[in-house]
C-alpha cells in the first residue's frame, strides 16, 4: 500500500507543541477519529496506548511510528506530526523524538499492517529523508515528500 492511500494533507501537522508521549497519542487519536465515525478518539487512544505498553514504537534517530490494529475499524489511516521540540518516547536510542507517523489499521489486517510498517521503517531509516523532512517548512511540502516516496519492490 502506498502512503498516498492512507495519509491526507488534513492529517499532517507541523511545529506541534506536545510535551509527552501521552499527549502525542491523544493528538493522533483525535485526528484519526475525525475520519472514522464508528470509533471515538478514546477507542483509538486505547489501542495506541496498549501497543506502546508492549514496547516503544520509537525507532531511533528522532522518529516514532505509533501504530495499532483497532477493533471496529474498517479503514487504514495514517497521520503525521512534526513536533516543535523533541520529546522522550522511550526510543531504542533514547534520543528525543520529533517526527511521528501514526498508523491505524483494522484489527484483522495483520499482513497489511506489517507491510506498511516495513515500508515506514525503511523510509524513516534514511537519514537524508528525515533531514529533508525536518527542514522542509510547509506541511504541504512534507505531505509531498511522504506521499511521493516509492518503496522498493520487495517491500510492496
Amino acid at each position: 500500500m502506498q502512503i498516498s492511500n492512507i495519509l491526507t494533507p488534513e492529517r499532517i501537522f507541523c511545529h506541534v507543541e506536545v510535551n509527552s508521549k501521552k499527549g502525542v497519542l491523544e493528538h493522533f487519536s483525535r485526528l484519526l477519529a475525525k475520519e472514522t465515525p464508528s470509533l471515538t478518539s478514546h477507542d483509538i487512544f486505547d489501542s495506541l496506548f496498549e501497543r506502546e505498553r508492549l514496547g516503544s514504537t520509537g525507532i531511533g534517530k528522532g522518529v516514532a511510528i505509533p501504530h495499532a490494529r483497532v477493533a471496529q475499524c474498517d479503514v487504514t489511516l495514517a497521520a503525521f506530526l512534526q513536533l516543535e521540540k523533541g520529546i522522550d518516547f522511550d526510543g531504542v536510542d533514547k534520543q528525543p523524538v520529533d517526527l511521528l507517523f501514526a498508523l491505524m489499521v483494522p484489527e484483522d489486517s495483520t499482513e497489511e499492517h506489517l507491510k506498511i510498517l516495513a515500508q515506514l521503517a525503511y523510509l524513516f531509516s534514511k537519514d537524508k529523508f528525515c533531514e529533508k523532512l525536518r527542514h522542509t517548512q510547509e506541511c504541504s511540502e512534507k505531505f509531498d515528500l511522504l506521499t511521493h516516496w516509492q518503496p522498493p519492490p520487495d517491500l510492496l
